[in-house]
């Protein structure tokens, strides 16, 4: 018995010297053994130094360094490598163009270390993020990328001990660790919807704007670009307009958001309108002009999200999250992560990325009266 032990671990270092790493689950079916065999056999050989084990993969380890400065001396190599052919699955809520931009900066961060990345959409689900998060774990991926469809960008107690269950590595996209819950040791990397808000404020308020409304859809980012928009306004010590919320989906909802802030600019001195997002700003401002508003004429309007800003009529001020650069930080954390080796006790990071404000011809400073 233990001849046939000795012989398949044998057999193990041969594949793994010629193919130079590979996953446990690639070893498995070359070997015809089941993984649990060979999760064991790469144990032992790792306990001896004849195999280096990550998270999913197992690769050769690392030769000793030695020549004449160092007589001979064994060089100690303290910090391994993630192995090319690591698997990622990422889930996102949608694939609309905010989501396709973010999953194409981490589809090409992946692809540039050699790896694959495996996409499931959760329509904006909780459930499917389960589900599609246990197929991804069922097809043995090394790591997991997920943006949540959180509720108002909040994690219920359940989908907290969800994510803290996971037997793989995580990485939180484009969404905030809510202070006092649970999930600071999950690394994460995002817009900082806050900040960028801020932006827009600080930009209307410097073109002499003193009352700025704020139109915000009701999605997982909104609480963050309302928080920011209340901040800047206290930080600039201009008054808050009561908050308009919007369904851009259905039209009588974008009817009453046009209505309202019509009346707030010809009744209630607005001059200036923060609109979340593109697909609201852009249907808002057909029913301004409707009415008789002209941009920047009568209001300045700055857009959040910079998809379609720039394809108005009048093209539009806009704050743009960096999106591929969000994807492309959640996989560098990962491939760090999973560099560190299984139990690496480096600590969590939470990575936050200011927008950029993209000035056009919507935005200019108010028409003072009898101009």
């Amino acid at each position: 018995m233990r001849s046939h032990v000795n012989q398949r671990h044998e057999r193990v270092l041969e594949i793994v010297r010629r193919r130079g790493g590979l996953r446990v689950t690639e070893l498995a079916e070359e070997l015809g053994v089941s993984a649990v065999t060979v999760r064991r056999d790469i144990e032992t050989l790792a306990e001896q130094g004849r195999l280096m084990r990550l998270h999913g993969s197992v690769t050769c380890p690392e030769p000793p360094v030695s020549g004449p400065a160092t007589d001979g001396a064994r060089m100690d190599v303290s910090v391994p490598l993630a192995p090319t052919g690591v698997v990622l699955g990422m889930v996102v809520p949608s694939m609309e163009h905010y989501f396709a931009e973010l999953v194409k900066g981490a589809q090409d961060a992946v692809a540039a270390r050699g790896g694959r990345l495996v996409l499931g959409i959760a329509h904006w689900r909780s459930e499917e993020d389960t589900a599609q998060i246990g197929r991804m774990l069922d097809g043995g991926v090394d790591g997991l990328l997920i943006q949540p469809s959180w509720e108002r960008g909040v994690p219920s107690p359940e989908q907290e001990r969800q994510l803290l269950a996971l037997p793989v590595p995580a990485v939180l996209v484009d969404r905030r660790v809510p202070l006092g819950g649970r999930l600071a040791g999950l690394d994460s990397a995002r817009s900082d919807h806050a900040l960028g808000a801020a932006v827009a404020v600080h930009h209307l308020a410097g073109l002499g704007h003193e009352r700025i409304s704020l139109l915000a859809q009701d999605n997982p980012t909104s609480p963050q670009v309302q928080e920011g928009y209340e901040a800047a306004m206290a930080a600039c010590g201009l008054p808050v307009p009561p908050l308009v919320n919007v369904d851009p989906e259905d039209p009588a909802g974008l009817e009453e958001a046009a209505r309202s802030l019509h009346w707030s600019v010809a009744r209630g001195g607005v001059t200036a309108a923060i609109v979340h997002n593109d697909q609201t700003a852009i249907g808002v401002v057909q029913r301004l002009r409707e009415r008789g508003l002209s941009l920047p004429g009568d209001m300045s309007l700055v857009a959040y999200e910079d998809e379609m800003a720039a394809l108005a009529d009048v093209p539009l001020t806009a704050v743009a999250p960096p999106r591929q650069a969000v994807g492309e930080s959640a996989v560098e954390m990962m491939f760090a992560r999973l560099a560190g080796g299984p139990g690496a006790a480096a600590p969590s990071r939470h990575l936050s990325l200011v927008p950029r404000l993209m000035v056009r011809e919507s935005s200019a400073p108010p028409r003072r009266s009898g101009s």
